[in-house]
Parts: structure tokens; sequence; C-alpha cells
């Protein structure tokens, strides 16, 4: 008698729950970057998640929540996805990570670039009055200052983390923040014309190289990439220094 498949176990409802709370993330993502913030509606999310309005208040409490959470940089890498490379970084074994880091690195690295990018498209598509006040404020207000070094200090540790096995992660995910914050500036509050003109998708395209050489994973130069002669050794091709031949001078 043929052995009957076991039934898959069914789903708890911790996890129940946080998939809803992904497929509303999900569903908000697409429409603030269709539409904007102010143009997105609670029930609009809702509907697109196939969800009640109510239980996306519930779980966000406020659209700003919704756009904030959203929006943010880099979420933590997926469990099970460069879990070698996290523990390196994480633990501060430089020969630790091995193998599994470099098997692991250039699927994380993708993700968290694809997920910048992603965040960035739904910013240009609009940003909530508050979020556009503290900009407009951020160099003239201490307060709005503060407020905003304390959001970009949370992105770049959340960048820092995702970024595989490198030694100057925080300075490395300070400048991919601060350079998505100047695109974010240029676009939504100088409305300079040339990227108002742009479509995201081109801007992104554009941004992809710059952001990959900020996130990929770094290792040794190449052999064929020192300078020359910074390694000259005992069979290095040199030519003759100025004592090299003794004798040669006077003897004309």
């Amino acid at each position: 008698m043929p052995d009957r498949p076991v039934p898959a176990a069914p789903a708890s409802r911790a996890a129940r729950r946080e998939a809803t709370r992904a497929r509303i993330l999900d569903s908000a993502r697409t429409l603030f970057a269709e539409r904007g913030f102010e143009r997105t509606t609670i029930r609009a999310v809702a509907v697109a998640a196939q969800v009640d309005p109510a239980l996306v208040m519930q779980h966000f409490g406020s659209k700003r929540e919704l756009f904030s959470q959203a929006v943010q940089a880099a979420p933590p890498i997926p469990a099970g996805a460069g879990t070698d490379t996290a523990a390196g970084t994480g633990s501060g074994s430089g020969a630790g990570s091995g193998a599994g880091a470099a098997a692991g690195s250039g699927s994380d690295a993708d993700a968290l670039l694809d997920q910048l990018l992603t965040t960035l498209g739904i910013k240009l598509g609009g940003l909530p009055a508050a979020t556009l006040a503290t900009l407009r404020s951020m160099l003239t207000d201490p307060d709005a200052a503060e407020h905003a070094r304390r959001a970009m200090g949370g992105q770049i540790t959340s960048v820092a983390a995702a970024i595989p096995a490198a030694e100057d992660a925080d300075l490395r995910a300070a400048l991919v923040v601060t350079a998505l914050v100047g695109v974010t500036v240029g676009h939504q509050l100088l409305a300079l014309p040339v990227l108002r003109d742009a479509p995201p998708e081109r801007i992104a395209a554009l941004l992809r190289p710059a952001l990959r050489s900020l996130t990929e994973p770094v290792g040794p130069p190449p052999a064929g990439d020192r300078r020359p002669g910074s390694e000259a050794g005992p069979g290095s091709e040199a030519g003759p220094g100025p004592e090299a031949e003794p004798g040669s001078g006077a003897g004309g």
C-alpha cells in the first residue's frame, strides 16, 4: 500500500500575521511609488493587499507609519540567505567566514541593492508633508537636524549590517544613504528639471553600478593591480640604479 503524503502543518497564527503584514507592505510600496504619499489611501492599500482597511490600521496605526515602514532602507537579510556572511561580519571574524561568505555574498548584495533602489523609487513618487518639512528645515533648525541625524543614523546602521563582509561597512553605508538623500532632495525639494524629467527607473539604472561598488563584497586587489615597483623582489626586473655599474664613470 503506497504511503500517503503527509499534509503540511498549518501555519501558526504568528506566521499568518507576519505574512499579512508583508503583503500589506508590498502593496503599499507599489502604490506609494505609483501615486506618492498624498494620493495613496489606506483603503487602496487594503484593496491591493486583499485585506480589510481596519487590518491595515491595526498593523500600522496610520498612513504615515505605513509609509515609514514601507521605505525602510534595508531590512535584515532573510534567514538562510548568506548566513555565513552575516555571521562573519557580526562576529568580527576575518578568515572564519570562508567559503560560506563567498557563496552567499553575491545574492545578499543584489538583494540589498534592489531594496535600496526600490525605496528610492517610492520616495521619488512623493513624500509626506512632515518628511518634506524636516528636509527643508534640517539645515537651519537644530531640532529638525537632530531628527534627520537620528533617522539617517538608523538607516546607515541598517545598511551597514546588510553589506557583506566589509571592514569599512559603516563608511560605505553612510556614502550610500547620503547619496540617496541627495537624489531625493534634488528631486523632491529643489525640483531639478533633469531629475524631475527622468523616469525613476532610469535614475535607478544609472545609480545601480555606483551603489554596487559600495555594497558588494570586497576582496584583496588582483595580483596585476599593484603599483609598479611597490613589491620589488629578488627576481624583479628593475633597471640598474646609480651604483649598478661601479667604475663606469671614470673609465669613460
